[in-house]
């Protein structure tokens, strides 16, 4: 729910800094690692140049979303591997896409009540390596062969199974609650929205320029740690998930890739399959200034809101933006950064024209006049999820990076960040540069 404590407590909480493994398309530089190992690198590579010892940490909290039933909680299992003190309390936490900003709004309420003052927190994702599993009338036989105890038992094991049943079970990245895949759902958003194919191309080129640019230009250095992965452990310093060659002629000769043949999401305007970890140091903003440290932002109101997961999956932001901007009593135009989560170009547009319309305030925020036009030259000015890629649990603790980070870079006052997840979910945040 929406955040109602910043004004009663003496405590508020500020990033001091945060980075992020390069992200990696899936199958590519990770493909032979755990979610964990991510975990633990981007820990490692934090707390390597941080200004406090893992000692010093009093919660690590992490997002992810599938999960490897051997580090079930793999915050403390990457927190370990990383040479955090096995006295410091670690946990997981899971909301879809916007599981690590449920892991730093975790931080900052453990903050504001006085029960913690530095917590590292983030969120590891592998799409490289997920979990495939036996059908459930095989599992089910699995799971009665351990009580048998005759050759009897064990030459029944077959009866009444199909070959069908023998074969693989892969996850689908679908919503539980209505079967559609999330690329359906936004398919459709987009279409009942109006949102041409060539306006979602349009968009894509946009991300993945800006990310090359932002990469050239070093701009997403200080929010990136390299990653030595083994066997020959070769340092990987960036992304390689944005096409820096890509065009609006390639883009255009995809096909659709959810709605065939008349869909307008295809490969190249979505998000693609990613992996990769991020983590953030979060601590109180008086601890912080007696040891010296200056914060880059204090992590100001933030919400969660949740709507249809049929008609509105992805609409999130459009919701949770207002709210947050109404609770520190802002308008749109007072924002000088925005970061967005691209799942795909089509969801990123509607929420934009949403925010925009006289209808949808009227009908679906109950409000008599549209939260507003958002100047692009403010918004994902670094790339974003498009084109940097997409590690579901990762995702949100780079969008709080990089605004950090582009508060100091654009010369900005406040930040905010919103993002979309499955369950119709969404949040937003705002963030105040630090500059005292």
């Amino acid at each position: 729910m929406a955040d109602q404590s910043q004004n009663h407590t003496p405590f508020e909480a500020v990033i001091i800094d945060g980075g992020r493994i390069p992200f990696q398309r899936s199958g590519t530089s990770y493909k032979e690692l755990m979610s964990y190992d991510l975990g633990r690198m981007a820990i490692e590579g934090l707390i390597g140049r941080a200004p406090i010892n893992g000692d010093d940490l009093d919660r690590v909290i992490m997002g992810t979303v599938i999960q490897d039933v051997n580090t079930s909680n793999v915050a403390r299992e990457s927190a370990l591997g990383a040479g955090i003190p096995n006295s410091v309390p670690a946990h997981t936490v899971t909301q879809a896409c916007i599981s690590s900003n449920q892991a730093i709004t975790s931080a900052v309420e453990l903050i504001r009540s006085g029960q913690s003052k530095i917590i590292l927190a983030g969120g590891t994702e592998t799409m490289s390596d997920i979990p495939i599993r036996f059908r459930k009338k095989f599992r089910q036989k699995l799971l009665d062969a351990r009580k048998y105890k005759s050759l009897s038992d064990f030459l029944k094991f077959f009866k009444g199974l199909r070959p069908s049943d023998l074969l693989p079970e892969i996850p689908a990245i679908a919503e539980f609650s209505t079967g559609e895949t999330m690329g359906e759902s936004c398919d459709k958003m987009a279409a009942h929205f109006g949102i041409s194919r060539q306006a979602q191309d349009e968009y894509a080129l946009r991300s993945h320029q800006l990310a090359a640019k932002a990469t050239n230009e070093g701009w997403l250095d200080e929010e990136l740690l390299p990653a030595a992965v083994p066997p020959d452990f070769e340092a990987i310093e960036h992304d390689n998930t944005f096409r820096e060659d890509t065009s609006m002629e390639k883009l255009q000769k995809l096909s659709p890739a959810f709605i065939k043949p008349h869909g307008t999401i295809t490969a190249g305007n979505s998000s693609a399959f990613t992996d990769g970890a991020s983590a953030s140091l979060i601590m109180e903003k008086q601890e912080a200034l007696n040891r010296g440290l200056k914060p880059k932002a204090i992590l100001r109101a933030y919400t969660y809101v949740a709507q249809d997961p049929e008609d509105e999956l992805l609409l999130g932001p459009a919701y949770a933006t207002p709210q947050v901007l109404d609770m520190m009593g802002l308008e749109l135009s007072d924002i000088d950064v925005f970061e967005f989560h691209e799942a795909f170009a089509g969801q990123i547009l509607t929420v934009l024209k949403a925010l925009n319309s006289e209808k949808f305030a009227e009908e679906n925020l109950d409000r008599d006049k549209k939260v507003g036009d958002i100047p692009m030259e403010k918004f994902n000015c670094w790339g974003g999820s498009l084109s940097l890629g997409h590690p579901f649990g990762a995702t949100g603790t780079r969008l709080v990076t990089t605004a950090a980070n582009r508060l100091h870079h654009e010369d900005g006052e406040l930040a905010l960040v919103a993002a979309c997840a499955a369950g119709g979910q969404g949040h937003a945040m705002i963030l105040e540069r630090f500059d005292s």
